[in-house]
C-alpha cells in the first residue's frame, strides 16, 4: 500500500515534467501544421465557433453542429480536439471549400494558451459553458480559471455564456461594456436569452421569455443545450429549424450514454474526464433509469485534477453514492480511501468492492447483474494514475 500511494503522488509529477520538458520541441515542430491551418481558415473563411468551459465543451460542439447542419455546411473538431495540435489537425484535415462554420473546442492548462489558439484560429462568436474545479493543481483557483476561459473573448464579436454561474454572469456583464453581443443562457431564469429548463425528462426550450419547444432530452445538460440554441440563433438559424433539430440531438459519446449490455442491465457510460457537476448529474441519471428492486451499481476510480479540492470532492462524491448506490466498485487505489471515507457514511449504505483495474470491474458486472440493473461508469483514469 505505501509504494502505490507513492506511485500515486509521483506518477503526474513525472508525466507533467517530461510534458514540460518536450512541451518546446513539440511546438516547434507543430508550428507548421498551426501555419497551415491558419492559411487555410483564411481562404475558407468559415464564421468560427469558439466553445471552452470547465467541463460541457465537447457536448456543447456537437449540439451547435447539430442545430446547425439542417441550414448551413458546418465542419465540428473532432473527439477532444482542444489544443494547439488537436485544432490545427481538425482544419487541415476537415476543413474543405465551402464550409461555412467551423466549430472550435478550445481547452486550456493555465493562462494564456486560449489566447494563443485565438491569435490563429479567431472565434467571431465565442461561449463559455461552465467553470468548475477542473485543472485546479496547474489553475491554483477557480477564479484563475475563469481569467483563463475568458481570453476566448479576445477577437470575438459576440459572447454566449452559461449565467447560472454568477462569476459567468459578471464576465457577461464585462464583455457587454466592451462592445459584444451578448446571449446570457440559463436552466433556471426563463426570462434569459435562452433558457433550457428540465421538466421530467423534457427540457422547455424559450428564448427571451418566448416558447420556442418542449423536446425529450434524456441525458442533455440544460445549459449546455441552451449555450447551443443561441449559437444557432446567432448564426441565422430561423427558430423552427431548431426547434426541430432539438428534438433529435445526438448521444455525446462517453457522457451518459445509454446501451444495454449483454447481461441484460442497462449501462450508463459517463466514463470521460468526470468533474463534481458531472458525476452529481449521472447519479441523477442512474437513479431515473433505475427500477425499484433492480440494482444500482457504480463503477468509478473517483475524480483527478482537482488540486487540493480532490480528496473532499471524492468524499463527497462518496457520500452521494451512499445514499444511492446498492453496489460500488472503487476502481484502482488513487481515490481510494477517500471514497472509502466517503461511502462509509451510508446507513446500512451501499456494497462496496476495491478492484484494480476496469477490466476486474467489468468481470463483476457481467456475473452479478441482469435485467433490471443498471450500472453507472463513472470516469475513467490515463494508465498513469495507479
Amino acid at each position: 500500500v505505501p509504494v502505490a500511494a507513492l506511485v500515486a503522488l509521483v506518477s503526474p509529477l513525472l508525466v507533467d515534467t517530461a510534458s514540460a520538458l518536450l512541451g518546446p520541441v513539440e511546438d516547434r515542430l507543430a508550428q507548421r501544421f498551426v501555419d497551415t491551418a491558419s492559411a487555410r481558415l483564411t481562404d475558407v473563411a468559415p464564421i468560427v465557433v469558439g466553445i471552452t468551459g470547465s467541463y460541457g465543451k465537447t457536448s456543447t460542439k456537437a449540439y451547435v453542429a447539430h442545430l446547425c447542419r439542417p441550414w448551413r455546411r458546418v465542419v465540428a473538431s473532432p473527439a477532444s480536439y482542444n489544443n494547439r495540435a488537436g485544432l490545427s489537425r481538425a482544419i487541415n484535415e476537415g476543413l474543405g471549400p465551402g464550409t461555412e462554420v467551423f466549430v472550435a473546442e478550445m481547452g486550456t492548462y493555465g493562462p494564456g494558451e486560449i489566447a494563443e489558439l485565438c491569435r490563429w484560429c479567431p472565434p467571431r462568436i465565442a461561449a463559455i459553458t461552465a467553470i468548475g474545479p477542473v485543472h485546479l493543481e496547474r489553475f491554483g483557483t477557480e477564479d484563475n480559471i475563469v481569467t483563463a476561459k475568458q481570453e476566448i473573448f479576445g477577437p470575438a464579436q459576440v459572447a454566449v455564456l452559461n449565467v447560472d454561474d454568477a462569476r459567468l454572469e459578471a464576465v457577461a456583464g464585462q464583455q457587454q461594456a466592451r462592445g459584444l453581443r451578448v446571449w446570457r443562457c440559463s436552466a433556471l431564469d426563463p426570462d434569459a436569452d435562452v433558457c433550457a429548463r428540465p421538466l421530467g425528462e423534457d427540457l422547455v426550450v424559450t428564448v427571451r421569455g418566448e416558447p420556442l419547444v418542449t423536446v425529450a432530452a434524456p441525458g442533455v445538460q440544460p445549459t449546455n443545450a441552451a449555450v447551443a440554441v443561441a449559437v444557432a440563433l446567432e448564426l441565422g438559424a430561423a427558430p423552427e429549424v431548431v426547434a426541430s433539430a432539438l428534438a433529435t440531438l445526438p448521444p455525446v459519446a462517453s457522457r451518459q450514454a445509454v446501451t444495454t449490455l449483454t447481461t441484460g442491465a442497462t449501462a450508463l457510460d459517463d466514463t470521460f474526464n468526470s468533474n463534481p457537476a458531472g458525476c452529481r448529474a449521472a447519479v441523477a441519471a442512474m437513479d431515473r433509469l433505475a427500477s425499484p428492486a433492480g440494482k444500482r451499481v457504480v463503477v468509478t476510480p473517483g475524480m483527478v485534477e482537482l488540486g487540493p479540492r480532490q480528496r473532499d470532492e471524492n468524499v463527497a462524491f462518496g457520500e452521494l453514492l451512499a445514499q444511492r448506490a446498492t453496489h460500488v466498485l472503487i476502481v484502482g487505489w488513487t481515490n481510494r480511501a477517500a471514497m472509502l471515507a466517503g461511502v462509509a457514511t451510508g446507513s446500512p449504505g451501499p456494497t462496496v468492492r476495491c478492484v484494480d483495474s476496469r477490466a476486474d470491474a467489468v468481470a463483476w458486472v457481467r456475473q452479478n447483474t441482469g435485467p433490471g440493473d443498471v450500472v453507472l461508469y463513472e470516469n475513467d483514469l490515463p494508465d498513469h494514475y495507479p
